[in-house]
């Protein structure tokens, strides 16, 4: 049975479409394709749970087998779902994810149904119509023991799920929760047709201003600070801001940069076992940060910074070794042993020289 969350994560749960390696997914015959649950707030609440985190998903499904499948898991790695919703007309969205021969990827678009709705002809997808009322109903459950709202910026690109958000976050803080938002840019859930690298317009980024100035702990890749705050030092970026947050901007496998609790430095990233798929490891990377706060919390002992965020880095690195977001995510043993393996080494680890204590399996995004 799911524990009361500490943790609500709040957004999207979809399917990565991973095409071929060097290929498009949109084109590729579907046995070349691997479909993997995700959503950054999906995959955050999976990994909490996987780390011994209590956690929540807020979230909206279609009545479909992905709606299903996310359901079992969930319930499988103990997710409050007082929050989830069941779409009865609209599909769960499924993202095309192009693999590039590293691992890395690239969102191209959305097989199915248009993320635009013209005069009704069009629904759009589940996530996209997020409800305020329902919400409203399942929020005394789940915040009753919660210190974080974790959220995106995603559900902003459309007004229902906005409102949905906003109303979330309002309530949040007014109950003493804090918001830690991961902004996660993606324009093709803005617009469909744009250029997947494309950077935030001058409307998206006055939508997403009243969350950043909300938020006590963002999280921002290099490429996202660069164009909403022309920084990408955790201290300018902080002080642009009136509640002066905490800060934590990565970059790929290029060492992160941070601020915390009044102190800043930059933290080298830890080198995957093996890279596979860097899809999630992003939002691992937040699971583990916000695992390391609240545990920090319950047991009433700060640690470092910079040890917090070392533990962080270490549950991204390990979701690359395998496919998706949410199948390679580790358990703390797991982070812990890999960190002891890590520091061990003079080099950084490699595909196969780490002897993992536990498999990187079930109950096994860039960082």
């Amino acid at each position: 049975m799911a524990m009361a969350p500490k943790v609500i994560c709040l957004g999207e749960a979809l399917v990565d479409r991973l095409g071929p390696l060097g290929g498009d997914p949109a084109s590729a015959a579907p046995e070349q394709c691997d479909d993997r649950l995700g959503g950054a707030p999906a995959n955050v609440a999976c990994a909490l749970a996987q780390l011994g985190t209590a956690s929540a998903f807020v979230g909206r499904l279609g009545c479909d087998p992905i709606g299903e499948a996310f359901e079992r898991l969930m319930v499988a790695r103990g997710v409050e779902l007082a929050g989830l919703q069941h779409d009865p007309t609209r599909p769960s969205r499924v993202v095309l994810v192009r693999r590039h021969a590293d691992g890395e990827r690239v969102f191209q678009g959305f097989q199915g149904h248009s993320t635009q709705v013209h005069h009704g002809r069009d629904q759009g997808f589940a996530d996209q119509a997020l409800e305020v009322a329902s919400l409203q109903q399942a929020w005394p459950q789940l915040a009753a023991q919660a210190s974080w709202l974790l959220a995106g910026t995603i559900p902003l690109a459309t007004p229902q799920s906005a409102e949905a958000l906003q109303w979330a976050v309002d309530a949040a803080l007014a109950g003493g929760l804090r918001l830690a938002l991961d902004v996660n840019w993606r324009p093709t859930f803005w617009h469909e047709d744009s250029d997947p690298s494309a950077g935030p317009d001058a409307a998206a980024q006055e939508v997403m201003a009243p969350l950043l100035r909300r938020a006590s702990l963002l999280k921002l890749a290099r490429e996202e600070a660069q164009w909403l705050f022309g920084s990408t030092d955790p201290v300018v970026i902080s002080a642009a801001l009136p509640q002066a947050p905490d800060v934590v901007v990565t970059d790929g496998a290029h060492p992160l940069r941070w601020l915390m609790d009044g102190a800043h430095g930059s933290l080298a990233v830890l080198a995957p076992p093996a890279v596979v798929d860097t899809t999630g490891a992003g939002d691992a990377f937040s699971a583990g940060l916000l695992h390391q706060l609240v545990q920090a919390e319950v047991q009433a002992q700060p640690q470092e910074p910079e040890l917090m965020l070392r533990f962080a880095a270490a549950c991204g690195a390990l979701v690359c070794a395998g496919a998706g977001a949410i199948d390679p995510q580790p358990d703390a043993r797991t982070v812990e042993e890999f960190l002891r393996w890590a520091s061990s080494r003079p080099q950084p680890p490699n595909a196969t020289g780490w002897p993992a204590g536990q498999p990187l399996e079930p109950g096994g995004r860039e960082a």
